[in-house]
């Protein structure tokens, strides 16, 4: 966008489309065009009773299926006043910890969880019909811990997060492509950098739950809930929700 247009060139507007086009071209897509190949099984009888096995299986499964970005998920949080947000992002890692991602503290996600530690997560897998969808407390790892998971990452990945100011109104393109250059130039020749407002998030779940979809729409629906604390540590309970 160049810096004094309106945010629409010639072309976006010559391809606007009316209301009854989207609407018809909304209704015509399918869901879960799999190329005639059947969708997995899944019988929740079989699910173990922690919910990370079955999130490390079904991860690689979708890696298997050729499922693009299956690192990719939405990361909604509230503000202050308890509005919602939602945005996509990386996962980072998933263990006995949480789920892993990473942001500047400074952006807008940053400072919802700031303000109200708590927040929600989704995948959607749409090559197996699987969706999986998290929500719980978010804690910050310490900071080595972000430092090595910038310096595990690519030399963009560091590039971007020494550009900071996420979130933030951006004056220009052209004020975007010069830090991104002096990021760039400084990540490849120092990349133990640090970015000192780049922070990594782990999302402790209380509930997590599983959907599989089925051609005939009895799909499956599998959530695993934290019980009462006096149970032991590690315990989940298992239930079946209805489609």
């Amino acid at each position: 966008m160049d810096d004094n247009d309106n945010g629409h060139s010639p072309r976006e507007t010559s391809q606007d489309i009316s209301q009854d086009t989207f609407r018809a071209l909304l209704r015509a897509q399918r869901v879960w065009d799999t190329d005639g190949s059947p969708l997995p099984a899944f019988d929740p009888a079989t699910a173990p009773g922690d919910p990370l096995p079955l999130f490390h299986r079904w991860f690689a499964q979708a890696v298997a299926a050729h499922q693009p970005e299956p690192h990719t998920m939405t990361l909604a949080t509230a503000d202050e006043r308890g509005r919602p947000d939602v945005r996509t992002l990386m996962l980072h890692d998933a263990d006995d910890q949480g789920w892993h991602f990473a942001s500047h503290t400074t952006s807008r996600k940053g400072r919802h969880l700031a303000a109200r530690p708590e927040a929600a997560l989704g995948f959607y897998w749409p090559t197996q019909a699987r969706a999986v969808r998290l929500r719980g407390t978010v804690r910050t790892a310490p900071p080595r811990d972000a430092a090595a998971d910038l310096r595990a990452r690519s030399t963009g990945a560091l590039a971007a997060a020494l550009v900071g100011h996420q979130s933030e109104v951006l004056g220009s393109v052209r004020e975007l492509a010069e830090a991104n250059r002096t990021a760039w130039d400084r990540a490849r020749h120092d990349p133990t950098a640090e970015a000192p407002t780049w922070t990594e998030y782990v999302l402790v779940p209380d509930e997590v739950e599983f959907f599989q979809g089925e051609e005939q729409r009895r799909h499956v629906r599998l959530r695993y809930r934290r019980p009462a604390q006096e149970a032991p540590a590690g315990t989940w309970v298992r239930e079946l929700l209805w489609p």
